[in-house]
């Protein structure tokens, strides 16, 4: 059975002085998911939203939020995430040691989880978690800033979870983040992923409904 495409703007590359606005635009757009990116400043150079904004975009939106913490200790936050209105919560392999733990508080929190990998973490570390999560986000730039370049080398290990994902039969979601475009879109699609955040390609483009439809279309 084929992955429905799920598409997830980024709001990181909206207007910040009017976010409310920004996800009522995508949610017109046809958008299925809102992805909102946390980072501390730590774990990535970069500074931006916290949990007080969240609940603002959630009282903006009736959309999914799909919450990406790029934060050292994510166990602390999870519960204020949860709280302000996160459907899912993605955290980051490389930011914790306590991997498992983190994941069983998110579902305590009764919401959906995510496990990110940047492009650099090996294969192997992924097979192990895989079973316990809703969502494995590959990371196809380097994590903190938008406008990146894609990175095709992550293709590979998209195919690899799938694959994994099948093989088990585990039905897993396989989102990608980082320079996805109507080019890099379809690439991934076939590769293996069903949900693609895009940010600056969405956000620039003069018709934001027509890039939603063209990119779920891969």
């Amino acid at each position: 059975m084929k992955n429905k495409i799920i598409i997830a703007p980024s709001i990181l590359s909206g207007d910040f002085a009017a976010l409310g606005a920004e996800a009522q635009r995508v949610e017109k757009a046809g958008a299925d998911q809102l992805h909102i990116d946390i980072m501390d400043g730590h774990f990535v150079p970069n500074l931006t939203l916290g949990p007080k904004a969240v609940a603002a975009i959630n009282r903006s939106t009736s959309l999914f939020l799909d919450v990406h913490l790029m934060i050292y200790n994510p166990f602390d936050f999870i519960e204020r995430f949860a709280e302000a209105g996160a459907d899912r919560i993605t955290f980051h392999f490389e930011a914790t040691e306590n991997v498992t733990e983190v994941i069983e508080y998110i579902r305590k929190c009764g919401i959906k989880v995510g496990l990110a990998f940047s492009p650099e973490t090996s294969f192997e570390l992924i097979p192990k978690y895989l079973p316990l999560c809703d969502l494995i986000l590959l990371m196809t730039v380097q994590p903190g800033f938008g406008g990146q370049k894609f990175i095709p080398e992550v293709l590979e290990k998209v195919e690899f979870v799938r694959e994994i994902s099948t093989k088990i039969k585990h039905p897993l979601d396989i989102q990608v983040d980082g320079g996805i475009d109507d080019v890099s879109g379809p690439q991934c699609i076939k590769a293996g992923a069903n949900v693609l955040v895009s940010g600056t390609h969405l956000f620039k483009a003069p018709d934001m409904k027509l890039a939603i439809q063209q990119l779920r279309m891969g």
